[in-house]
């Protein structure tokens, strides 16, 4: 996994957001976020009485997420979400978790690190059971 500087934008103060702010807050076109929306069940857009989508601000922070495992980490639509299930389970919010940003908290990094060692230690058990 890269564990990059990652900017993340300054996310107005405000209680919701419509698609097409979303959309340039986090860099990706409005049917991309709606894509997401059906493959991520932690995206939860609320509708208004007009049946348009308003985001808050934790579904903004989690798309962000989102874009980061897609596009920098490199995870599939698939794996992104096996990843997000495993965190959550575990008890962690991922609005909260935030690779590289300066909100982010000693034990998520901590966390991230020891689920890396993980994942390198199942390749090399993986590649003790090929070798016998």
């Amino acid at each position: 996994m890269k564990h990059e500087t990652q900017s993340f934008p300054n996310i107005p103060d405000k209680i919701y957001f419509r698609i097409g702010e979303v959309s340039q807050l986090v860099g990706v076109d409005t049917h991309v976020l709606r894509y997401w929306e059906s493959e991520f069940s932690l995206i939860k857009p609320f509708r208004g009485p007009s049946k348009q989508r308003l985001y808050r601000r934790r579904d903004v922070k989690n798309l962000l997420r989102i874009k980061y495992l897609l596009h920098e980490e490199g995870y599939t639509i698939s794996g992104a979400r096996k990843y997000i299930k495993r965190l959550t389970d575990r008890g962690y919010d991922l609005a909260k978790m935030s690779w590289g940003d300066p909100d982010s908290t000693p034990d998520t990094l901590l966390f991230e690190i020891k689920q890396e060692l993980q994942v390198i230690l199942e390749k090399l058990e993986r590649g003790k059971k090929t070798d016998s």
